[in-house]
């Protein structure tokens, strides 16, 4: 059965993207290490983690919350664009009154941190539904974070992408896989898997179809740790630089199904061509070119300098 990590909805969420320049420069490196099998974490050691929120849509108890997103520039989120769609939010997300990001808040339950409104959306126009390929969303924000609330985002040939490499997925979403949704954020320790278990995983049904180009594969081959229903739209961070968007998978730390998140290095791509496209063709305005991101190669593996800190 295809799983989207949409809070209490079967249906694909879709995520908009925003108009505004995203950096693609690195920030600084990650502090820190959604969920099944994680645990809890404090958001100052990932400040760039927000959640996506519409009181209006999915009510106040855990402040509206349906999916995650992360920061990529100062009023730039980018998220899954199965979160936008009209049958998650009731209403194309242009017209969505209370559309909000949460920034700098763990327990969703407090007040703490900010919630922003969000200005403008734009989601992927080459998402396709069926194959879940291009799920990501960019959502501008009215008023800007702090650059430390920024990530790098790991352009085509980082080592971040190599099977094997250690990561680290958050959010706050189904924590067991059966509806028990955490209020406070937490993380899960993941490996990047090779391209080739996803797509034994996942070779083309009603669930989905893994496409190496534009997808990411994650987990753990035995299961157990895992991305679920709530988590759509949050990072996967690894050596510090943000290298995917929880997207789909089949269940949730199931053996053998892995978690398929959206690659970044396609929004890259993606985004890049957007802004070179001719005048009057819709994208999201003033996105810059993407550039490598520092990379971390003089770290220790597990170190909180590549996003792995202790919960």
């Amino acid at each position: 059965m295809r799983r989207f990590f949409t809070r209490a909805l079967t249906r694909p969420l879709v995520l908009a993207a925003t108009a505004m320049a995203i950096p693609l420069v690195s920030a600084s490196p990650a502090a820190s290490d959604v969920v099944v099998g994680g645990f809890p974490v404090d958001v100052s050691q990932g400040p760039w983690t927000v959640a996506v929120s519409s009181r209006d849509r999915f009510g106040g108890m855990r402040a509206g919350q349906f999916c995650g997103g992360v920061v990529v520039g100062p009023t730039t989120v980018l998220t899954a664009a199965h979160c936008m769609a009209v049958d998650v939010l009731g209403t194309p997300p242009n017209r969505a009154r209370d559309l909000k990001v949460i920034a700098g808040r763990t327990d969703l339950y407090s007040a703490a941190g900010q919630e922003i409104a969000v200005r403008e959306t734009w989601v992927n126009p080459a998402y396709d539904s069926a194959s879940n390929a291009g799920d990501f969303a960019v959502l501008t924000l009215a008023e800007p974070l702090p650059a430390t609330s920024v990530i790098g985002m790991a352009a085509a040939g980082d080592t971040a992408y190599e099977p094997g490499t250690r990561a680290v997925v958050y959010g706050w979403g189904d924590t067991t896989g059966f509806g028990g949704y955490a209020h406070g954020l937490r993380a899960a320790r993941v490996h990047v898997l090779a391209d080739a278990l996803c797509v034994r995983a996942y070779p083309g049904s009603s669930d989905g179809r893994y496409l190496a180009d534009s997808m990411l594969c994650a987990g753990e081959t035995r299961g157990g740790r895992d991305a679920c229903q709530g988590d759509s739209g949050g990072p996967l961070v690894a050596e510090g630089r943000l290298i995917g968007l929880v997207s789909w998978g089949s269940g949730c730390g199931r053996p053998g199904s892995p978690g398929v998140y959206t690659r970044v290095s396609d929004v890259m791509r993606t985004l890049s061509q957007a802004s070179a496209a001719p005048e009057g063709t819709t994208t999201p305005q003033g996105t810059a070119e993407p550039q490598e991101t520092q990379t971390a190669g003089s770290q220790g593996v597990g170190t909180p300098q590549r996003g792995h800190a202790a919960p």
